[in-house]
């Protein structure tokens, strides 16, 4: 899942997006993108950027509190167009070579998207780059068990992320002097085995994936983790 090619893949329209992104709930600890908005807006910042904004969804929560600056950015030109579809400010960027100046911003949003980039040492290098002093990253991922009970009975194996809830913290560190983490124990909803196939065939994933029929609409576990960054 973390080849350049299948990223590209992946992204060249929003439908995979869309379908995974719509069957997920929050847990008892909350919504973990709304915990990122809320570090962003505790840290007072006025200039914010987004790494791997993909529709918008989340730029366009930040752009709405009216007090912030908002700079989107994706890896693809699909995602950039949809997003400034929503009237946003968006380009296409590649996070291991940002083109902005040195602290040219309070915070940088990175949701979902580490475990994509190929070389993340470098892109890590470049977000301390542009943060300006006493900025904020933050960060989300997911955990190594994250529906790992429905990969593991479709036929899979749970996904090992390249960055993780587990191996995050050590990525993180030699960048970021302050790295906290505050897991989300989320769930991913199927009406019927159908949707959950659909789910699973937007992965690229190589494995033919199968379920039993489902009697009654199910329930699946996500792990999630908002790393915020200093």
């Amino acid at each position: 899942m973390d080849d350049i090619h299948t990223l590209h893949t992946q992204y060249a329209t929003e439908d995979r997006l869309e379908i995974r992104r719509a069957v997920w709930q929050p847990g008892p600890e909350g919504n973990p993108s709304t915990a990122a908005l809320d570090a962003i807006l505790r840290s007072g910042a006025a200039d914010v950027l987004e790494l791997g904004c993909g529709t918008g969804a989340f730029a366009a929560r930040l752009a709405a509190v009216g007090s912030m600056r908002v700079t989107a950015t994706d890896a693809s030109a699909r995602m950039v167009q949809v997003t400034r579809d929503r009237g946003l400010e968006a380009q296409v960027v590649d996070a291991q070579a940002l083109p902005f100046a040195d602290d040219s911003f309070d915070a940088v949003a990175a949701l979902w998207m580490l475990y994509h980039v190929p070389d993340r040492q470098q892109a890590l290098a470049e977000i301390r780059r542009v943060l300006r002093p006493g900025g904020v990253f933050a960060a989300i991922t997911v955990g190594t068990d994250h529906l790992a009970d429905l990969r593991t009975e479709a036929g899979g194996r749970p996904w090992e992320p390249a960055f993780s809830s587990e191996n995050g913290p050590e990525q993180l560190a030699p960048h970021f002097a302050d790295v906290t983490a505050e897991h989300f124990h989320t769930r991913a909803y199927f009406e019927n085995r159908d949707a959950a196939l659909e789910y699973l065939h937007t992965m690229p994933d190589d494995i033919a994936w199968d379920l039993p029929e489902f009697a009654e609409p199910r329930g699946f576990g996500g792990h999630v983790t908002l790393f915020t960054c200093r």
